[in-house]
């Protein structure tokens, strides 16, 4: 059973940086699209980027563009997200998410396509 985990969150001001890592233990991730996605108190869950398998291809949302970039390190079986830039509405649980995939050059937002979840960690912007 994949497990990943995130860490990296915690507290910043707006106009601050912080960079997310999602590890997995026990597997190697060159076949699986990553997603990160983030939940805010009393909404839904969102996806804000994601990762195909051999890194060659990003998606982002519109709100975190020229903002958060995504990156992978397979030797490391390691998923990052760097996040500058940040605003108070970043503010949220961030999960890694990820998904076997034969096809290297895709990934998809949907959070309906990711069956393997990390336990989240939080992100808060506030000065």
């Amino acid at each position: 059973q994949l497990q990943l985990v995130e860490s990296g969150g915690g507290l910043v001001q707006p106009g601050g940086s912080l960079r997310l890592s999602c590890g997995a233990s026990g597997f190697t991730l060159d076949y699986y699209y990553i997603g990160w996605f983030r939940q805010a108190p009393g909404k839904e869950r969102e996806g804000v980027s994601c990762i195909s398998s051999n890194g060659s291809n990003t998606n982002y949302a519109d709100s975190v563009k020229g903002r958060f970039t995504i990156s992978r390190d397979n030797a490391k079986t390691t998923v990052y997200l760097q996040m500058n830039n940040l605003k108070p509405e970043d503010t949220a649980v961030y999960y890694c998410a990820a998904k076997r995939t034969s096809f290297q050059n895709m990934c998809i937002m949907g959070s309906r396509y990711y069956p393997s979840w990390g336990q989240g960690t939080q992100v808060t912007v506030s000065s």
